[in-house]
């Protein structure tokens, strides 16, 4: 064999084992483009992100599958780690950066601390303070993810900025954001979405709801469970056709409209804000309390409880035939209504309180 031939034949082998390599390169690769794909063993599982959109929506088999579409400039400085975090099996985007671009988030922008491993919003301590912000410096990556979460599952979302909506579900959801709007509908199981802004809807879901939201509006409606509990920092609270055993609702500033409402307790609490109830049914007991703000109660034909009403400020208006009255005055009323069980008491700083049949 001469030297030429030898020569050239190295050079086909080493040519071919390069293109192996890079063949085996790109197919370890995330797509940057395109989708990439985890499982998660279940029943309990979460999903960290920092940054991007999180759909939840129904899947099936044994296992909750992540499918991952990375963006932004800085796509491929973003990875993925999977594995156990307490007691659940976890997903976490990975960003190596203390300052985050998303574009979508425009002017905008929130704070975390987030641990090595990629975890947050957890309520442990630890971490390094994480800024994403629509513009400026820093990385520009999000990652848009799909959970697909089967029957009897039990899901934790994490998410910094962005948006986050689930439907259609037979499991327990919880959704934890730092700036986010939240849409959850058509779910059979608990529902716990907790914001530190943006607008929350929480609409056809049979089991317990807490929504809660530092700044923006909630929306509740066709809720079928033993406890809600909605609390915004400032924004309104609005509910249609709830059936509940209890509901309890505060806002610094932001009225309460309740409409088609059927629980056994209710409890509201507005710093500022008018709260109008529309009944369907008795109470147990009622309390309604507002630091300034018109109070309006929508009763049924057979309504019946003890009243004990005040106001600082404003009228008392009790349009429903009463008995056993102790106190009826412009600003208080105290008597019975109907067979007298239950128990209603509203108080109001400022602003009339009226009392109506349906």
């Amino acid at each position: 064999m001469t030297a030429t031939t030898i020569s050239r034949t190295s050079v086909l082998r080493l040519a071919l084992g390069l293109s192996l390599l890079v063949a085996a390169a790109l197919a370890t690769a995330p797509p940057l483009d395109g989708q990439e794909v985890h499982r998660l063993d279940g029943p309990r599982v979460a999903i960290y992100n920092l940054a991007g959109r999180v759909e939840v929506v129904p899947g099936e088999g044994p296992h909750a599958v992540v499918e991952i579409v990375r963006g932004g400039g800085d796509a491929e400085r973003l990875s993925v780690a999977t594995g156990r975090v307490g007691d659940r099996e976890a997903l976490r985007v990975i960003y190596p950066d203390d300052r985050v671009v998303y574009p979508e988030m425009g002017r905008s922008n929130t704070t975390v601390r987030v641990r090595g491993d990629g975890t947050f919003l957890d309520g442990w301590r630890g971490g390094d303070e994480v800024r994403i912000s629509g513009r400026g410096r820093g990385m520009e990556a999000y990652a848009d993810i799909t959970v697909r979460v089967p029957p009897g599952f039990d899901v934790a979302i994490r998410l910094a900025a962005g948006e986050g909506r689930a439907s259609g579900l037979a499991a327990a959801l919880a959704f934890k954001a730092g700036s986010a709007r939240v849409e959850v509908s058509d779910v059979n199981g608990n529902v716990d979405v907790d914001t530190g802004s943006g607008a929350v809807t929480v609409a056809g879901v049979e089991g317990d709801v807490s929504a809660d939201t530092g700044s923006g509006s909630i929306s509740l409606e066709g809720i079928y469970g033993s406890r809600l509990t909605a609390d915004t920092g400032s924004g309104r609270v609005e509910g249609r056709n709830l059936s509940l055993g209890e509901l309890s609702v505060d806002t610094g500033s932001g009225r309460i409209t309740m409409e088609g409402l059927r629980a056994s307790r209710i409890d509201c609490d507005t710093g500022s804000g008018a709260v109008r109830l529309s009944l369907l049914s008795d109470v147990d007991h009622m309390v309604v309390d507002t630091g300034s703000g018109s109070v309006t109660v929508d009763v049924p034909e057979d309504f019946g409880a003890a009243l004990d009403i005040d106001s600082g400020s404003g009228r008392v208006v009790v349009d429903v035939a009463a008995h056993d009255v102790t106190v009826e005055k412009r600003r208080s009323f105290r008597g019975a209504v109907g067979d007298g069980d239950g128990r209603v008491e509203i108080d109001t700083g400022s602003g009339g309180i009226s009392i109506r049949r349906r």
